[in-house]
Parts: C-alpha cells; structure tokens; sequence
C-alpha cells in the first residue's frame, strides 16, 4: 500500500508519545520535527507540511492535551484528526443530478490510467449504487483508446457510445447525452483525450466538451506515483477546467502517498475515489479518516467489513453457520469458504487493515502463498463426493490418488486432512462450550 514509508515513520514517532503521562512543550517539538521530516520525505507539498504542523503544534500544546488524564493519546488523537482534515475531512460522494442522466467527464493526463478508470467506476456505479451507466469514447487521438474502451465494456457488459474517431469529441459527447436520455441512463461517463503534457489545444477541447455537456461531475485521474507533480496537473486542470474531484490510481503501488495528503490542501478539490490495484472492481471510494487510521496504524475495519459483506453470500453464511454449530461442516463447504475468502481480495492487504496490524513483526515483508490456497483447493476437487463428505475413509491409496490427481504430494494431502480434523474438533469445542463463554466467538472465515 502507498504511504508504507510514512506510516512506518508516523508509527514509530506516535509510539514514542503514546504512553507518556505527561507531555512536555519540548515533546510537542522533537515529535513535529520528526513528523515534518517524515512528510516531506513523503513528497507532501512544502507548504502544506508547515500548516500541518503549525496547526497540530498548537493544539497538542493547548488545554485539550496538557489537561488530558492521557496527554499522549490525546497528541495522537490530534494528529489523526489534522490528518483527516488535510486529506478533506469526510468522505465526498459522486453527484446524483436531479434529472437523470448525469454527466461524468474523466480528463487528464496520458498514462495515467483514465480509459480504464471510467470502466471501473462505471462497474462501481452499476454494483454498488445500482444504476445504469453509459460508457462514451470521446478520445478520438490515442489510437487504440477507443477499441481499448469497448473491450472493458465487453468485458464488464456495460454498453459504449462511438461515433468512431472522424467525429470531433464534442459532437460524440452531444449526441451520447441525447441517446442517454432516450434509453434512461443514469450516469454518462465521458472518457476525454489526454496528452503527455498539458497544452492549449487539449483544454479548449476540454472546455468545449464542458461547455456542451454541462457535466455535474469533472474528475481528474492522476497517478499517485507521479508524487508532487500529480499535485501540479491538478492544480493546471483545476484552474483551466474548475474541477469537482480527483481519483488518484496506483495507490497500492510503491508509492510515498504525498500526492494524496496535498492535492486537496492545495487545489481544495477533493479525492472521491482510489485506484487499489488492476482488477476492474480495484476502484474505491476515499475515505479520509479510514485512510489516516490506516496511516497511523490503527488499521481500517471499515472497509474490511464492507468487502466482506460485498462478498459474502448472507444466506449462505447462515447455512454454514448452522453446518458448523452441529459439527456438519464438509471439506466442500471448507472449499466455499475459501472461494469466498479469496473474492475480499490479497490476503496480505486484508490483514493490513486489522488495528494493530502495524505491531506484528514481519507483516510488511508478508508475502502470503497464494499457491497454497491454490493446492489446497486442488487437493479437494481431487477427492470424490463421497471422500469430501466423509474424510475418515481416505486410506493410503485414496491418498495416493488424490495426490496424483491434484499435482500435489501425499504430505500436502495428509497435512490438510489433520488441518480439517483439528479444525472440526475446534467447532465441536464450540458447540459444546457454555453459553455465556461462547460470547464473541466468530466462526473461521466468516
């Protein structure tokens, strides 16, 4: 994930203030001259660093901090808050324009993954929000852009506009808002040319198209790994064009996160989505104060929780439930859940988001086998219905078999056999156990 650098720096200052009883005016120093190193290093923009740390300065040395029972909590309590604030305080949502359809027009630079950003919000507006979106080819210049969008809509089933690339961009945005209408779409996303470098022609373009469509919504897509000189190409679009959102992608690159702690200090347009990887559905909305948790280390539930519940089939969960409270549980529903487990996404990402995650030792450098999962899924599609069922009947030349069959050795078929076995003895415990100590328990993977 970006910011990894800084929240390594952030938490290891953080710690040094967490359990002091008393929090001294030369604390508040040293801290904020190791926060400010940290987010310059960061490429946060200069003078939003020195508001930061003005701003945090003053409160942690004010009566909310030296009164407090907890001084060194409530200096973290501070920093989360101002963090947040920088970022743009609360989450910002997509517009809804009164009168259907409304109109989305993705601009920015080449290279910074605008084509398929407009696929991937238009997959996040048609699952989550449950509307219907029409994709509009208005890059009539890059070649390829245009095939490039009708493949995502392919590839998602959501229907593109082109007039071909004879058509100038502000016709095929006119008559896309017409056809929009006529078929009841919500949403129109118009998926606008870029250059390699901002330059008149490309924004009296843009204007015209703005000045046609009248959009509700103008996003700027920037990759975040451009670091500061994302905050500039906002800051050229958002002066020329009058932005109302940035969607920043390749977050969960290697990148030092300082584009996304300035651009809402400095353009004050705010960040309404992130790009989180390449898969089509890696597009989410930005939370600022989940985002400075995540930061400081105090994890992201949150957004746990509601990637699970995305994914996981509720009545299936009650089923499985009840399987599991009378010991029913099969190697088949094991392998269920595995399915499920794995649609939340890498499980190294997941597990970063649990509060405290940042104190395991290691966790960073995790690099979880998902070749494991992948065997052990192998290993029981190699068994019959009746061996998934009922695994006390697998002897040595079953095994052999499953082992053959799955590419996999008999060792790895005996290992997950005990897993199973000591697994189901857990769930038994369970079922067994007093009411009153059963409180709190939470099955596995669910």
């Amino acid at each position: 994930m970006a910011f990894e650098g800084l929240a390594d720096r952030l938490q290891h200052v953080m710690n040094k203030i967490r359990g002091k009883g008393k929090v001294t005016e030369a604390d508040v120093k040293e801290m904020m001259r190791e926060v400010r190193l940290a987010l310059l290093e960061a490429d946060v923009n200069f003078k939003v660093v020195k508001d930061f740390v003005k701003k945090v300065r003053e409160r942690a040395v004010g009566q909310e901090v030296m009164k407090s029972l907890t001084p060194g909590q409530q200096v973290i309590k501070v920093v989360k808050e101002e963090l947040t604030e920088l970022m743009g305080g609360e989450n910002s949502k997509i517009a809804v324009a009164s009168r259907p359809p409304t109109v989305v027009m993705m601009v920015g630079l080449q290279g910074a993954g605008k084509t398929t950003t407009t696929g991937k919000l238009a997959n996040l507006l048609r699952k989550k929000h449950n509307r219907k979106p029409l994709l509009v080819a208005a890059d009539i210049y890059r070649p390829a852009a245009i095939k490039q969008l009708e493949t995502l809509g392919k590839q998602l089933d959501i229907p593109v506009f082109s007039l071909g690339d004879q058509v100038s961009p502000v016709e095929i945005a006119k008559q896309a808002i017409v056809k929009a209408k006529e078929e009841h779409y919500d949403y129109v996303l118009i998926d606008t040319a870029g250059r390699l470098h901002i330059d008149e022609a490309l924004m009296d373009e843009l204007k015209q198209i703005k000045e046609v469509t009248k959009p509700d919504e103008i996003f700027l897509v920037v990759d975040a790994m451009t670091g500061q000189d994302a905050v500039n190409v906002a800051q050229s679009f958002n002066e020329q064009l009058g932005l109302t959102g940035v969607i920043l992608t390749k977050l969960d690159g290697d990148t030092r996160g300082g584009a996304a702690l300035s651009i809402k200090a400095v353009t004050n347009t705010p960040i309404k989505f992130v790009g989180m990887g390449e898969k089509l559905d890696a597009l989410e909305p930005f939370h600022p104060e989940r985002m400075a948790s995540r930061i400081l280390g105090m994890g992201d539930v949150l957004t746990l929780i509601e990637k699970a519940q995305t994914a996981v089939d509720e009545e299936k969960a009650k089923e499985l439930e009840q399987k599991m409270r009378t010991a029913s549980f099969t190697l088949d529903d094991f392998l269920e859940q595995l399915g499920q487990v794995r649609k939340l996404g890498p499980l190294d990402e997941l597990l970063k988001m649990l509060p405290g995650a940042n104190k395991v030792k290691g966790l960073n450098n995790l690099q979880i086998d998902e070749k494991q999962i992948s065997r052990v899924e192998a290993i029981i599609r190699s068994m019959t219905k009746e061996e998934k069922m009922n695994p006390d009947i697998i002897n040595s030349s079953r095994k052999k078999r499953i082992a053959k069959g799955s590419g996999t050795t008999v060792q790895d078929v005996n290992r997950l056999l005990k897993q199973f076995d000591e697994m189901k003895k857990m769930m038994k415990m369970m079922t067994t156990m007093p009411k009153g100590k059963k409180k709190g328990f939470r099955f596995p993977f669910m």
